[in-house]
């Protein structure tokens, strides 16, 4: 066995060994297919406010403009499918699943560095980088080109065995390795269910989401106060939206995560309506102290809650009609 296909062994057998459900590898290169669509969903200003995302579009490209002499992508999935939830009535609150735990950021990263370590001890010298959903890289291209995905027309990564529920990682390193086949099938079909069921028609077409008219976008990313124009179609979701996986038929093969550090915080459990309408900072601070819910910080949190409390402009219309019937 050459020793490209040797080492790409021991990648599987790591990643395994640290709980990874999914490994795929490609080989290190420029992505000249998404350059174009890329540079179309920008032009687009599909990605609203998150100015990052127009930042470095070579390196987003190009893994060896993030790491000198990259010779491989190593793609991962973990699973974060909880198998405790919390109640998604019509009534309720909503929080993506992602953040039921600990920030999942610094859990995976942690994974990631004793990766490379381990690589290191097995191969030998080993350079790279770890990422996780925080630098320029196509995470979900890179997924689909070592064979673990397709792109749904959701945007996100859909593998046969497992859905969407999950993260991906990257390491890129200059290990020359034996790549997988990429994904070139599309399974999705003719369901449309997800663009369907997107209350902000995000999902502008086949693949293409409008960053900006996501509700995870609104109640993340988006820093000033929400439009008056989305009020009432977000369905409660103070934290994220879960609305194109949950109606995803590939979701059915989902099952439960087994990472500790994601389980459903003990005091979330305890949490109704009142509670999060009626959070102060110190309970903020005390229960999201490791959650991702904290990139929203307090404020924004609130925000998003009150946002729900109010009337939209539909039901101010449907109370006029009922005056004037």
């Amino acid at each position: 066995m050459a020793l490209p296909e040797q080492h790409a062994a021991i990648v599987k057998q790591t990643a395994k060994r640290l709980g990874f459900d999914f490994c795929g590898i490609a080989e290190a290169g420029f992505l000249e297919e998404e350059a174009p669509k890329l540079e179309a969903w920008l032009s687009r200003n599909y990605h609203g406010q998150m100015g990052y995302m127009a930042n470095h579009f070579d390196k987003r490209l190009d893994p060896t403009r993030l790491v000198e002499g990259a010779k491989s992508v190593v793609s991962l999935i973990y699973n974060y499918f909880p198998e405790e939830r919390l109640p998604e009535g019509e009534e309720d609150y909503k929080i993506a699943k992602y953040a039921y735990g600990n920030d999942y950021h610094f859990v995976i990263k942690e994974k990631l560095r004793g990766f490379l370590e381990s690589l290191c001890t097995e191969i030998g010298e080993v350079d790279g980088r770890a990422f996780v959903d925080s630098a320029p890289v196509m995470e979900r291209q890179w997924a689909q080109r070592s064979g673990l995905g397709w792109l749904g027309k959701n945007s996100l990564l859909l593998n046969r065995q497992m859905g969407s529920f999950f993260f991906l990682a990257e390491l890129i390193i200059d290990l020359p390795l034996a790549p997988d086949d990429p994904m070139v099938k599309d399974y999705c079909g003719t369901c449309t269910r997800c663009i369907d069921a997107c209350p902000t028609e995000a999902i502008v077409e086949a693949g293409v989401v409008d960053g900006s008219r996501c509700i995870s976008y609104y109640t993340i990313e988006l820093k000033e106060e929400l439009p008056t124009a989305v009020k009432g179609k977000f369905e409660n979701w103070i934290f994220g939206c879960d609305i194109c996986q949950d109606v995803c038929p590939w979701n059915r093969f989902a099952s439960p995560h087994g990472e500790q550090e994601f389980l459903l915080h003990p005091l979330l459990k305890e949490f109704g309506k009142k509670d999060w309408e009626e959070m102060t900072r110190d309970t903020f601070g005390r229960v999201f102290k490791q959650s991702a819910l904290k990139r929203t910080k307090w404020d924004g949190l609130m925000r998003n809650v009150k946002f729900m409390q109010e009337k939209s402009p539909q039901d101010d219309l449907g109370a006029s009609d009922k005056l004037s019937g």
